[in-house]
């Protein structure tokens, strides 16, 4: 039976070239990068080349890179880090209501701490409106984060507009990159971005390790305390292996960006068109063409439940996923597909593939051929479908 991954937005493999490396950082470059001997200074080199080629991908200073265990320690650093250092300057954080979890709930902790939260709504794309960002900002904001991309329905924020809003406000601005880093542009500069979030797990690197940039001059404060090591931004020492295969995934990802880009908007589009035409009753979810991650499709699917057409397409080899790999045990809707308009029962059908450099024409011709099949015979057991059946029929 053939096997097609796509759930490259929940996780991807580690790239050969990355684990190489890795390999040589637990066996024989294995000293800790705060000891003064040979070993030691060896293992800080790496260390400090890793640091190079995460801020080179994003436009950054080596200098503005903390590593983090992932993107779910860099999202708290950043918000719980800007509450608390700049809470003399006022308690109110702007967010949107399509944020990963590891935003959200922790604004929603500090709402319960005794700050004030304000929530953009986005529109039926799952777009933000840089004005109502602009009109939302209050004397007392310390800070709003924005994602660049949508983990579950792709969507790219328009970012250097927010963030020229935040710095012209004097407001801490933070991106949680997580999907977009290594898949399109990301210049920090540019955009104005102040904290941005990064994750090796989504780009070929190992798990276990992520990134924020910190610009210089803004104020954050530690969420771990001890030896002092990230220049007291994050103590702990450092998981040295992962760290050099997130850079050394970032220097891959900086090379073979754009004509990675080109392939993956083709299969993308391929996967959409094919679905939309193979079957009816079908909803795109987010935006078309450029104001799309090129390796995100995610589909409702009417009078299908979404956990049956994964495990469906899990018998047939092919791996996708119901929305955000995080909550993947939840019974709840998709909160970004809720908050774009999509009603309950269309938001418990829908599906997300994300693709990735290892996918062929052939993987996706493969589940063109599989999915209609699988939604035909789930559907023939669904009342609702049945009652639209007859009363097709009764109107002919």
């Amino acid at each position: 039976m053939r096997r097609v991954y796509l759930d490259h937005s929940a996780t991807t493999p580690v790239d050969p070239e990355v684990a190489q490396l890795m390999m040589t950082y637990y066996t024989e470059k294995y000293g800790n990068p705060s000891s003064v001997h040979s070993f030691g200074q060896e293992a800080k080199e790496g260390l400090e080349i890793a640091r190079e080629q995460v801020a080179a991908l994003i436009g950054a200073q080596e200098n503005e890179i903390t590593f983090t265990s992932g993107g779910t320690e860099a999202d708290n650093l950043a918000v719980l880090g800007t509450a608390d250092a700049q809470r003399k300057n006022g308690k109110h954080i702007i967010t949107s209501a399509i944020e990963h979890h590891a935003v959200l709930e922790t604004c929603e902790y500090l709402e319960k701490s005794g700050f004030e939260l304000t929530v953009i709504p986005v529109d039926e794309e799952g777009l933000v409106d840089p004005e109502a960002v602009a009109h939302a900002i209050r004397p007392d904001t310390i800070l709003i984060s924005i994602m660049h991309a949508n983990n579950e329905v792709g969507t790219i924020q328009p970012i250097a507009e927010i963030g020229k809003i935040a710095k012209e406000k004097g407001v801490t601005f933070h991106v949680d990159a997580v999907q977009s880093l290594g898949k399109i542009p990301i210049d920090v500069k540019a955009m104005n971005v102040d904290l941005l979030t990064m994750s090796s797990h989504k780009i070929y690197g190992p798990k276990g390790v992520g990134a924020l940039y910190i610009r210089k001059g803004v104020k954050l404060s530690p969420r771990v305390y001890g030896g002092g090591q990230e220049k007291k931004r994050r103590s702990g020492t450092e998981n040295l292996p992962g760290i050099v295969g997130f850079g050394k995934a970032c220097e891959l990802a900086g090379k073979r960006m754009e004509e990675e880009e080109k392939q993956l908007k083709v299969l993308r589009d391929r996967l959409m068109d094919g679905i939309l035409e193979k079957i009816d009753y079908v909803k795109v979810n987010g935006p078309r063409g450029d104001k799309r991650l090129p390796n995100n499709v995610n589909v409702s699917v009417q009078y299908v439940e979404g956990e049956s057409l994964l495990l469906s397409l899990d018998m047939m080899g092919i791996a996708a996923s119901s929305g955000s790999a995080c909550t993947s045990g939840s019974l709840d809707p998709s909160h970004v597909l809720l908050a774009m308009g999509l009603k309950h029962e269309i938001a418990h059908g829908s599906l997300r593939f994300s693709l990735g450099r290892q996918n062929t024409e052939e993987d996706i011709d493969y589940v063109l051929e599989q999915l209609p099949k699988i939604v035909e015979r789930l559907r023939m057991m669904s009342p609702l479908y049945d009652q639209i059946l007859h009363n097709t029929a009764k109107a002919q």
